[in-house]
């Protein structure tokens, strides 16, 4: 098998499905696209997959309903032999009790929305475009995203926990990513703008981030 993420979760990157297709394709192996950070995000909210046009090309894309869809719960999605096989084989799908009416209801909605808008798809891009943006303008590192996930690389491990405390402090929430998690030295705020964050509340942010970075040297 080839398994990778559809979108990596700390540095916002994509990965490059068409190479790994190609590869698959030459070896005869099964492809797994974990699309957890790409489901509502990619393709015009369709995932990573659709996003590359490789819906037929690639045997398993599974995701979760708790991000960009706001839920709970995940999904897998295949051929029918595979989900077939799947619904008497697989154990968290075996021994984990049913999801409840209302997330299932709530599950149905969201993705009507998704598949019949793109508005809050394109809002979404455009708030992380415009933090992106502001953050590199004040001096910050925010890596190479593609895609609305923001990380701001602060570096030092402990460093980076006490600018996440003194940011939540001040009314922001940016949870810090330290080593193991990511490699020694890259200490990371990962930033995760939404649909329905305003430019007001991205202003404040940026307002928060500049007066705590200066606090602490980082900029």
């Amino acid at each position: 098998m080839y398994i990778t993420d559809g979108v990596f979760s700390m540095d916002g990157d994509v990965a490059n499905l068409l190479e790994i297709v190609e590869i698959a394709e030459e070896y005869d192996l099964i492809t797994y696209v974990d699309d957890a950070h790409g489901s509502g995000v990619m393709g015009k909210g369709a995932g990573t997959v659709k996003h590359f046009g490789l819906q037929d090309k690639v045997d398993l894309q599974m995701g979760t309903l708790s991000k960009a869809v706001g839920v709970v719960g995940g999904y897998v999605a295949g051929k029918q032999e595979v989900i077939d096989w799947l619904k008497v084989r697989a154990r968290p799908f075996l021994f984990s009790t049913s999801m409840t009416p209302g997330a299932a209801a709530a599950i149905i909605q969201a993705v009507d929305i998704m598949m019949h808008s793109t508005k809050e798809h394109e809002q979404l891009w455009e708030n992380g475009r415009y933090l992106k943006e502001g953050l590199e303008t004040l001096g910050f590192n925010i890596g190479h995203s593609d895609t609305p996930i923001t990380p701001c690389i602060v570096g030092e491990e402990k460093l980076t926990q006490q600018f996440s405390r003194r940011l939540q402090e001040e009314g922001v929430y940016a949870k810090s990513i330290v080593f193991p998690t990511v490699p020694m030295g890259t200490g990371r705020l990962r930033n995760m703008p939404t649909a329905a964050h305003t430019k007001e509340m991205l202003d404040q942010v940026l307002l928060v981030y500049e007066k705590i970075g200066k606090e602490l040297g980082v900029i």
